[in-house]
């Protein structure tokens, strides 16, 4: 049989697809994507985050889910142990086999007797009493929040000094939610991040957990997300005039309303010593520092920026990808040794600029 692994994988790779840039285009975690191609199931919290994003990675890759699915089981049913009973031939004997029958010829009487005395009574009138339910409101109060919500219930997320309400609507084949911005559609497994307050930052992620299709009755397990806004991680902005007055303007590499995470990917053509250390990020700090081959790929993802050292500036092909745009460019010239920020900042229009400055 066909393994599903590698079935997953030779979609990915004829794609000639990263597990960074299909974690970024289906919103999964890449290490979920990694374990679903080594058929390691046990880093998954539940059986329907696997066969959720089992679903949406297939669709993502062009396969047959529901072929996908049916390999899953029978990976799990070749998993289920065989008991003991099942491998030993027992002798079969005749006496027996009448004996068990007659046993349940006489079952079969008894049942037959009592539903045809339990059919015969007067019916009485069937009388359902309808449980009115009142919908919940909950708030936001942490930077994460998990619950299973029914239709009409709604979560209150504070942002400041604004507030914003959204509104668990119902199950279908999908389930809906009602933001201020519109409302949003999640398949089990999937997550989504919401600009709540249109200022080109997603601040709340959405998971799907856990539902069954068009039952409301049950209701879904959703979890809610708080993204750190980007200006708590950053060093006080830099305004552009100060920049472009230093002895060499810096390279605009992206324009935006509105500074968003952004990947760094690293193509090398030959031999590099490759330095790079994240910028104004907490739990990111420290510099990583390695030697890379022809054909080798570093993919680097940032809230604010990025300090690189490149010891040959064109052994190296570098594009930032962000926003559904990817950005190609270059660092310097052949045989050059270059050390750069790459980085936002915002100029006196209030826009920002994703920029390389080059460092003395």
């Amino acid at each position: 049989m066909e393994s599903l692994g590698n079935k997953l994988k030779e979609a990915r790779e004829a794609k000639g697809l990263t597990f960074e840039n299909a974690s970024r285009d289906t919103n999964i975690s890449s290490k979920f994507l990694e374990a679903l191609e080594r058929e390691d199931y046990s880093p998954f919290p539940g059986e329907p985050y696997v066969l959720g994003f089992l679903k949406n990675y297939g669709e993502y890759l062009g396969l047959d889910p529901e072929e996908l699915l049916s390999l899953y089981r029978s990976i799990k049913i070749r998993e289920q142990p065989v008991p003991v009973e099942q491998l030993l031939r027992n002798p079969s004997h005749l006496p027996k086999i009448l004996g068990r029958l007659a046993i349940c010829l006489v079952l079969l009487a008894i049942v037959g007797g009592a539903g045809y005395y339990i059919y015969s009574l007067p019916k009485k009138p069937d009388v359902t009493q309808q449980v009115a339910r009142t919908a919940s409101e909950y708030m936001l109060s942490n930077d994460s929040f998990e619950r299973r919500l029914y239709p009409g219930d709604s979560i209150l997320v504070v942002e400041g000094s604004d507030s914003y309400k959204l509104v668990f609507s119902g199950i279908s084949d999908a389930i809906t939610i009602t933001t201020p911005r519109g409302p949003i559609m999640l398949d089990l497994g999937q997550e989504v991040t919401v600009d709540l307050n249109s200022d080109g930052h997603g601040e709340l992620r959405i998971l799907a957990a856990d539902f069954v299709k068009n039952d409301n009755l049950s209701g879904a397990l959703l979890r809610f997300e708080q993204e750190i806004p980007l200006q708590t991680a950053a060093q006080p902005e830099i305004p552009m005039e100060t920049i472009s007055s230093t002895s060499e303007a810096p390279l605009v590499i992206l324009s935006s309303s509105g500074a968003f995470p952004f990947t760094l990917q690293a193509v090398f053509q030959g031999y590099c010593l490759f330095r790079h250390e994240i910028l104004f990020e907490r739990d990111k700090q420290g510099r990583n520092e390695q030697y890379y081959q022809r054909s080798e790929e570093l993919n680097i993802t940032a809230m604010n920026g990025i300090r690189l050292g490149i010891s040959n500036a064109q052994a190296v092909k570098l594009q930032v990808i962000g926003a559904g745009r990817t950005v190609p460019f270059e660092a310097g010239g052949a045989g050059e040794v270059v050390a750069a920020d790459l980085r936002w900042v915002r100029d006196d229009d209030n826009r920002y600029r994703l920029i390389l400055l080059r460092l003395e």
